[in-house]
C-alpha cells in the first residue's frame, strides 16, 4: 500500500547522510544515460532563471548550470546540499536554498522548472500544491521539465501517476513538446503558452 502523505524531509537527509550518492548519482551508467537525455532535450534553449527542485548532490546541476544565466536549486537534504554546494563550487550563476517544495518555494519568476525524480515522493494534496506553484512561478514561454522512473516504488505515485497528476493540477496554459520513454523512465517537457 502507498503512503498517503509525502516522504518526509527526513527520509531524504538520512540516505544522504548514510551514503553521499545514495543512488549512484555520480558512477551509475544509467543515471548519466539519463542526464545526457535530460540536457539534450533542452540543449536548444538558454534560460534566463531556472529551478531545479531535488537537487540532490548536485551532479544533475552541474551541468544544468550551462543552460541558465541563474540557477536556483532546492532541496530538503542538508547534506545533500553540502555535496552539491561543494561539487558546483566556483559556479557563481547557481544558488542552493534548503526547502521542502512545494511546501516552501522560492520567489520570482522562471523561465524553467525542472522536476527530475521528485513529483513521485509527493502526496496527492502537495501535487495540486505544486501545480499552483508552478503556475505561479512559470514565465509565459518557461518550459517544465519533469522525469521520473517508471518501475515499481513504493513511494507516494507511481511515475506515470506523478505526471498525470501534475499536468492536471497546473491551471497555466501548457503544450507538450516531448514526451519519451524508455524502459525503465519517462521524460516530459512541457511549455507554457504565451
Amino acid at each position: 500500500m502507498r503512503p498517503e502523505t509525502s516522504l518526509p524531509p527526513d527520509y531524504f537527509e538520512g540516505m544522504f547522510k548514510a551514503d553521499p550518492d545514495p543512488w549512484r548519482f555520480e558512477t551509475s551508467a544509467y543515471e548519466q544515460a539519463k542526464y545526457d537525455r535530460t540536457i539534450a532535450a533542452l540543449a536548444s534553449r538558454r534560460y534566463d532563471r531556472a529551478l531545479e527542485v531535488g537537487c540532490a548532490n548536485g551532479v544533475l546541476t552541474r551541468r544544468l548550470a550551462d543552460l541558465a544565466d541563474a540557477l536556483v536549486a532546492l532541496d530538503v537534504s542538508d547534506s545533500a546540499l553540502a555535496g552539491a554546494r561543494a561539487r558546483c563550487q566556483g559556479l557563481e550563476t547557481v544558488s542552493f536554498r534548503r526547502a521542502t517544495f512545494p511546501a516552501e518555494a522560492p520567489a520570482g519568476v522562471f523561465d524553467l522548472i525542472l522536476l527530475s525524480e521528485v513529483v513521485y515522493y509527493w502526496s496527492d494534496v502537495d501535487i495540486v500544491l505544486a501545480g499552483r506553484r508552478i503556475d505561479a512561478a512559470l514565465a509565459p514561454g518557461g518550459d517544465v521539465l519533469l522525469v521520473h522512473w517508471i518501475g515499481e516504488t513504493d513511494y507516494p505515485q507511481t511515475g506515470d501517476d506523478a505526471v498525470a497528476k501534475l499536468a492536471d493540477a497546473i491551471s497555466a496554459p501548457l503544450q507538450a513538446l516531448r514526451s519519451a520513454r524508455t524502459d525503465r523512465y519517462r521524460l516530459d517537457l512541457w511549455r507554457r503558452t504565451p
